[in-house]
């Protein structure tokens, strides 16, 4: 995606918002993902993802997309990238998720405003009210738009 003004900030917020989502990912063995996605199961990979987001989001909000990528050298850290589909209500963001050994990243491909306002800076703040009604645990963030 092309990055604008507008990219870290959306980007920040669906980060915090699938946190919990990459913190189970990350429990699975990385040989275990990196197989999945040698072999392209990739309807194995849409089960692990849809457990592990069905623990915090509605369901069908944060899915498997189109496929992914591995990085594992002799001596590195293994490294596994997932294609997401994020759809909160009037929102579909399509990104990717970077696992590593300590720490998970989220890098926005496109995001879909079903009903987009002219004012990015109000879309950005509905992209974060769309995120947080999807939840079903609530964050003290979340407890500012009920």
């Amino acid at each position: 995606m092309k990055k604008c003004p507008y990219t870290t900030q959306r980007e920040r917020i669906v980060a915090e918002a699938i946190s919990p989502v990459a913190t189970e990912l990350r429990l699975l063995d990385a040989a275990d993902l990196i197989s999945l996605l040698r072999f392209e199961l990739y309807g194995n990979i849409a089960d692990l993802v849809s457990s592990a987001a069905e623990l915090y989001f509605h369901p069908g909000t944060v899915n498997f997309g189109a496929g992914g990528e591995y990085r594992l050298e002799w001596g590195g850290v293994p490294e596994v990238v997932l294609d997401l589909e994020i759809k909160p209500r009037d929102v579909t963001i399509y990104a990717q998720l970077k696992l590593t050994d300590e720490h998970a990243g989220i890098e926005i491909n496109h995001i879909a405003f079903q009903q987009p306002s002219g004012d990015p800076d109000e879309n950005t703040r509905m992209l974060e009210r769309r995120l947080s009604e999807a939840r079903f645990v609530k964050s003290r963030s979340d407890e500012l738009y009920s």
